[in-house]
């Protein structure tokens, strides 16, 4: 169940930076498409940032983690790359475009994460007692 609700969480972090961002459109907006956009979202998350980090671990010391933003906007431009593959990217005019895109999905997904791990985290106390 957590797995389908970070997808649809990521999928409306998705439309909100479409939404945000003047430089990024969506040919095909149904909600599949941000649906199966998110999926590969969450999928490029998972595997390659966490080798983009270990790789870069110098430059985001040096930067104090603001290299960082630069790795999120790399892979919120590898996810429109793949999405694209399959029909069901996006359209980014550039790489600020990308960089504000990713900067709005990742304030969205954190906004609606925390509300709903904070509700995940009541449950699990009430059945504790």
């Amino acid at each position: 169940m957590n797995l389908l609700l970070r997808i649809v969480l990521n999928a409306v972090a998705l439309y909100a930076a479409v939404l945000v961002v003047p430089g990024i459109t969506s040919p095909n907006p149904s909600v599949a498409s941000y649906l199966w956009l998110a999926l590969i979202f969450g999928l490029v998350n998972a595997l390659a940032k966490p080798f983009m980090k270990l790789i870069s671990c110098g430059l985001i010391a040096l930067t104090l983690g603001l290299f960082t933003l630069i790795i999120n906007t790399l892979m919120f431009l590898l996810t429109n790359l793949i999405g694209n593959w399959l029909n069901v990217g996006l359209v980014i005019d550039g790489f600020w475009s990308a960089f504000f895109g990713a900067v709005v999905v990742s304030i969205v997904s954190f906004i609606l994460g925390g509300m709903f791990d904070d509700d995940d985290k009541k449950k699990k106390k009430r059945k504790e007692y």
